[in-house]
Parts: structure tokens; sequence; C-alpha cells
């Protein structure tokens, strides 16, 4: 047998045993019947790598590739873009989540209209005259409310009184009254009362006991 033909059939037959014993022992051989071999991820170069010679042919396995990414063009594994996350959902333009409490209302001051007058009057004092048909009869005036006592009249009650004190009669007249009385005020008058003559003859005299007052 010529040396050259044994020799390519004894390397054939150990490179048919090497892929045999390798495919053995990676269990992950294709089955194409092409003799390629997975032998896993593939390696850098090495200038002192030795590289398969003969029909073997070497295939690297697939990288995982981590779930959300792809492979690029060039094999290399990329990530999937991620979206960004949906801003908040706020309230509406323009609008309160929540109701306002109403605007409270100003209070608008007010003032109480003045209380009107109010006017009492005490017991009239009197006093004799040069004449025993006049005295002299006076008044204290007060006025406790909030406005002024702006007109009025006052009435007398002038009693003729006997000798021997039998009231014979009563001769009513009247008076203007001293206004302005001011609100809260102190108003003291006197006035001249008198009665005709006639009516009081020598040894009687008179008293004004009798008091009314009008006024507005």
């Amino acid at each position: 047998m010529p040396r050259s033909t044994w020799t390519a059939g004894r390397r054939g037959a150990l490179l048919g045993a090497s892929a045999a014993v390798l495919c053995a022992t990676l269990t992950a051989c294709s089955d194409t019947g092409d003799g390629y071999v997975a032998i896993g991820p593939p390696r850098p170069p090495s200038a002192t790598a030795a590289r398969p010679t003969g029909s073997i042919t070497l295939v690297p396995l697939d990288t995982p590739t981590p779930t959300g990414a792809s492979k690029s063009p060039s094999g290399e594994a990329t990530s999937a873009p991620v979206p960004a996350p949906s801003p908040p959902t706020g309230a509406k333009s323009g609008r309160s989540s929540a109701h306002s409490p109403p605007p409270t209302p100003t209070a608008v001051p007010t003032t109480a209209p003045a209380a009107p007058a109010a006017l009492t009057w005490g017991d009239p004092v009197r006093k004799a005259t040069d004449h025993r048909w006049c005295e002299d009869v006076t008044l204290s005036f007060r006025n406790s409310g909030g406005t002024a006592v702006r007109s009025g009249t006052v009435e007398f009650g002038t009693h003729i009184i006997g000798a021997l004190g039998i009231d014979w009669a009563t001769i009513g007249s009247t008076e203007r009254l001293p206004v302005p009385i001011a609100a809260h005020a102190r108003e003291d008058h006197t006035w001249t009362v008198c009665v005709d003559a006639w009516r009081v003859p020598l040894g009687m005299h008179i008293e004004t006991r009798d008091v009314s007052v009008e006024w507005h």
C-alpha cells in the first residue's frame, strides 16, 4: 500500500474517532450528518490555539439572551427600550379636587336708631308772691331717652282754698314747656301761676297742686 494512501486513511480515521468522542462527550451534535460539533461559545483567537483541520467545522452555541433584550445584527445582545413611566393623574386644570367653603359674608355695622325722648317730672314746688291770687311754681324735668324733647306744654290745676280750708274751685292754666330738653339732661323751670283776683277774696289763697305735661 502506498504510504500517502495509508497516511490519509489513518488521519481520516483518527479525525472521525475524535469527532465521535467529542460529540459523545458534549452531547450536542448536529443531526445533519455533516460532522458539525457544538463546543460552546466562541473564544477569542489566540496565537497559540490550534485550528481544526479536515472536515470538522466548529459551530458556536447561541449565548442566552436576557429577558427583554434582542440581538443586534452583529450578534451582540441589546436591551429593549423601557417605556417611560406615565405621569401621575392629577386634578383637571382649573378645578379643585375638594369643595371650598363659601366665603363668609362681611357683617355691615349698623347704627341702632336713637331711643325716643322719655320725659319725667317731679311734684310742683310752690312759693307765695305779693298777690294772694298768684304763686311761683317750680318743676324739675328729666329726659332719660336718647332724643331731645323739642316741644310741649304744661297744664296746671290751681285750687282756690277758703279761710276754713274748703276747696272752692280748681282753675286750669297752660304754659309752654322749656325746650329743648336734651337727652339724659335735667331741667328746672319756674312759672308764675295766677288766677283772676276776684276769685280769691280776702282771707282766701290759692294752691297749684295738679300738673299735666304733653311733650314731643
